[in-house]
This record gives C-alpha cells, sequence and structure tokens, in this order.
C-alpha cells in the first residue's frame, strides 16, 4: 500500500509551480534507482560522511521526489528535511514508506521556513538554475541559507555549468534523430525546452553568480568540469542582515 507523505505547506500550492511537462520529462530523464545512485556517489565525493554526524540536521533545498533524501538516509543521517516548491513531486516522494521518512516543506528557498543556525547542512542539486530572477534569486537564496546554517555548517551545491562538455552535450541532444532513439536525450531536451529561459540564464552569467557564492560562503571545494558546479562551502561570519525565520 501505497503511504502518503506528510507535507508542511508554507505557500499556496495553487500559485507555485511547476511546469508538468518539465516534470514528465524529470520522471523520464533516469529511474529512481539510477538517481538516487548518482546523488549518493557526489555526496560521498563531497565529503559529507566526514564532515557531519549521522544526527545532524541536514536538509535538502529542490528536493524533488527525494532521491537526494534517501541517499543522505542510505549513508546513514537520521534528521533528514526536503524543501521544494512543487506539490507534485513532494506527492510522490519516496521515502514516505521508510521507518524515519524526511520532514517535508513546501516552500520557497527565498523564504526558508526555519530558525536561525538551525541546520548543520544544506544541499542543493540542480535546483538553483531554476531561479527565474538571477542574480537577485540567488542573492535571496543563499542569504537564507546561510541565515539557517549553524557557524560550523556547510553547503554543498551541485549544477549545470557551460563547460566543452555541456555545451556538446547540448549539440546531441538538440538532433531530431537522437531524441528519437535515446530517451534519456530526449528527456533531457525535453527539460531544456520547458526551463530554456532560466536555464540559459543561469548558464550565461557565470560571472555574475560566483561572486554571490563567495559573498556568503567561505569556499571550501569549487570545481567546474564536466558541465557541472561542484561547490562546497562554509556560511561566512559576518553579519547576515536577513531577520529571523520565515513562516
Amino acid at each position: 500500500m501505497t503511504v502518503a507523505p506528510t507535507i508542511h505547506r508554507h505557500v499556496d500550492a495553487g500559485v507555485t509551480c511547476c511546469d508538468p511537462l518539465w516534470e514528465e520529462a524529470y520522471r523520464r530523464f533516469e529511474t529512481p534507482e539510477q538517481e538516487i545512485s548518482k546523488f549518493q556517489s557526489r555526496l560521498k565525493k563531497f565529503g559529507i560522511t566526514d564532515d557531519h554526524p549521522t544526527d545532524a540536521r541536514l536538509a535538502e533545498l529542490f528536493c524533488g521526489r527525494g532521491g537526494g533524501l534517501i541517499a543522505l538516509a542510505d549513508l546513514g543521517f537520521t534528521n533528514l528535511t526536503g524543501v521544494d516548491l512543487s506539490l507534485t513531486l513532494l506527492e510522490q516522494y519516496w521515502g514516505a514508506d521508510r521507518k524515519e521518512p524526511a520532514e517535508l516543506h513546501l516552500a520557497d528557498c527565498r523564504s526558508l521556513p526555519f530558525a536561525d543556525a538551525s541546520l548543520d547542512a544544506v544541499i542543493i542539486q540542480g535546483g538553483l538554475h531554476h531561479l527565474p530572477n538571477l542574480p537577485a534569486d540567488l542573492e535571496s537564496t543563499l542569504s537564507e541559507v546561510r541565515r539557517v546554517l549553524s557557524p560550523s555548517g556547510h553547503l554543498y551545491v551541485v549544477e549545470p555549468w557551460l563547460t566543452p562538455f555541456l555545451a556538446f552535450v547540448h549539440k546531441v541532444v538538440a538532433n531530431r534523430w537522437v531524441r528519437r532513439c535515446w530517451d534519456k536525450g530526449d528527456a533531457l531536451a525535453q527539460m531544456i525546452d520547458h526551463e530554456r529561459e532560466t536555464y540559459e540564464q543561469w548558464l550565461d552569467m557565470p560571472d555574475k553568480l560566483m561572486p554571490v557564492f563567495h559573498e556568503h560562503f567561505v569556499v571550501d571545494q569549487q570545481i567546474t568540469s564536466w558541465g557541472k558546479l561542484q561547490f562546497k562551502g562554509r556560511p561566512r561570519s559576518s553579519p547576515n542582515p536577513n531577520q529571523g525565520p520565515r513562516h
């Protein structure tokens, strides 16, 4: 029997995202097992199990169906929270029937429903490039992440980045014959088609985006290769102008 997840709602589901065609392509792009395995590999490379004990307070923003949350649980973490702006994806949370499911929040990452310094780590895997107004929305999001992180906390980010490899992938999946023969490539092309404005905006302004990361976080790791930005940082200690938790 399918267990319905409990979702704490902080925004009106009727006025939030997302494009149903994008979500359909996202579901086609890879199997749950493939996604969870990918996320677990990423998190291990970041060293998250060395950085934090298993009872650390971890939150994933743009968590979708919860592949990253399950990857974290499979690494032994027990205090997990997921945030997304898509009610559709949260309702499909894969971990609802687990003994210790993550706490789910329908919320906007630019106004997080958490108290100051209440989290030990925040993970974002492929969500920031959906922000509609850059670099302002990135500033709002990272300011919020910085606010909710403890002084010894970490931010872990993986996002698309316009490297030569990604430019090549774009050319390949733009070919209609490739899309007919390769379902994963077609799903990727469909996702790009339905997020083109925000996706291309993100890829087109690396010189404006990286300073925002550096403004709020001390860099522990920053790698751009194979079409990805991998960023790990600690919150800067200077005063943050944001005030208090959001509701």
